[in-house]
């Protein structure tokens, strides 16, 4: 992921037709500086725009498709006002580009960024500890309702996925993962990618739970019931289906039950139920409810399916 700022308002010289992606870079180079872009230096580190560009001479880079933008160092201006220069520089970029807004929530960018950008984030930075992660969960959760696709595709960003780092149980990741997935948060892995273990990769290459994250309807899941430790959350899928996932937060194995009546489907209905992580749908038909049991620490993921 690459900060990008700008330190010369220069914009002479031709445009290097000829190789597409250099010809993107030039471009998206000559937008920031013209929408005065002067200096955003990332996390402490001054980088420079023309730097970048001659690293992407020498080591080609593909074009760009995905920019988060820091608040670290900012020039003090308000995140409303920062954010939308670059969001005109994008847009004249000549080229998709996801934007992702990164302030922290500071300012509650979920009441104004899909007017600037792709993505916001909801809260402070992660880190890979089990109340971290819950936190950010809950923290993000108060903006589900804020959540919607459209034109822009605007997500809310509890930050990045901690699965892989090792500071969490497999339990505890599988959690993790669920709990993004349902919100349909963006998926960006935050562990070494080239030393990715099998039971990581279990986690994070497991299709079905990405299925729902990708669902098309669009709608971030909610904590439709929370007593004590004990989670329900749920949200609609395409097909008249529902996401459903129960989390124990608690220290002991515990059963939690979902009601129909409190995750959206009729209450005499007869449901099956896949389980997302079991990859098998159960045996058993549903009726008005569905009870399961888990560790601590620990969920079930599942996607109901009306049939009656």
């Amino acid at each position: 992921m690459v900060n990008i700022s700008a330190t010369s308002r220069t914009t002479r010289g031709s445009v290097p037709k000829n190789n597409k992606n250099e010809y993107y870079k030039e471009r998206l180079r000559r937008n920031l500086l013209a929408n005065g872009l002067g200096s955003t230096p990332p996390m402490g580190k001054l980088c420079q725009v023309n730097s970048v560009m001659r690293a992407g001479r020498q080591n080609p880079l593909p074009g760009i498709d995905y920019l988060k933008y820091d608040n670290c160092n900012n020039d003090g201006s308000k995140p409303p006002v920062r954010y939308p220069v670059m969001t005109r520089a994008l847009m004249k970029a000549g080229r998709p580009i996801f934007f992702s807004l990164c302030e922290w929530g500071d300012m509650h960018p979920a009441l104004w960024g899909f007017k600037v950008g792709n993505s916001w984030r909801t809260t402070s930075d992660i880190t890979d500890t089990w109340e971290s992660m819950v936190s950010r969960a809950d923290m993000n959760e108060v903006y589900a309702e804020l959540a919607r696709p459209g034109g822009w595709n605007v997500w809310i960003d509890p930050d990045m996925l901690e699965v892989g780092n090792g500071g969490m149980t497999k339990n505890e990741y599988i959690v993790h993962f669920s709990i993004w997935a349902i919100s349909k948060a963006p998926l960006l892995l935050g562990c070494d990618v080239r030393n990715v273990t099998k039971e990581t990769m279990d986690i994070i290459a497991n299709k079905e739970v990405i299925a729902v994250n990708q669902d098309p309807l669009g709608i971030q899941a909610k904590k439709v019931r929370s007593e004590g430790d004990l989670e329900v959350w749920a949200g609609p899928l395409t097909g008249y289906r529902v996401a459903l996932l129960l989390v124990n937060r608690g220290p002991w194995r515990v059963s939690i039950t979902a009601d129909w009546d409190d995750i959206g489907i009729p209450p005499n209905s007869v449901a099956e139920a896949r389980d997302l992580w079991e990859h098998k749908t159960l045996r058993k038909l549903f009726v008005g409810n569905l009870t399961a049991t888990m560790n601590s620490h620990a969920c079930k993921m599942y996607v109901l399916k009306p049939i009656a």
